[in-house]
């Protein structure tokens, strides 16, 4: 069936004017968005989207939790090489 004699899926009084490339469904045009140059509808705009948030907040934790240990790596090797430096014998030093 062409989209000329499609009915929208949320609203069977209208007539559908897009199909959703995601979920195959026909809707009008209260019922489509555009979203990085895809006509899509609201449900699966949500699904994208939700993921995308997720994904960003996976980041920054990630982000977050780099930096920490590249503190601690950096604090660990300054107090090893502290701690080499105490162990040499001052007898050492005044030659």
């Amino acid at each position: 069936m062409g989209i000329s004699l499609s009915r929208c899926f949320n609203h069977a009084a209208r007539e559908a004017v897009a199909r959703c490339p995601e979920c195959t469904d026909y809707f009008c045009r209260e019922c489509v968005t555009e979203h990085e140059n895809k006509v899509i509808c609201a449900s699966c705009f949500r699904t994208t989207t939700e993921g995308a948030e997720q994904e960003k907040r996976n980041s920054v934790i990630g982000s977050l939790l780099a930096l920490v240990l590249g503190v601690a790596l950096i604090w660990c090797v300054t107090y090893l090489v502290g701690r080499g430096l105490l162990a040499i014998p001052s007898s050492w030093h005044m030659e």
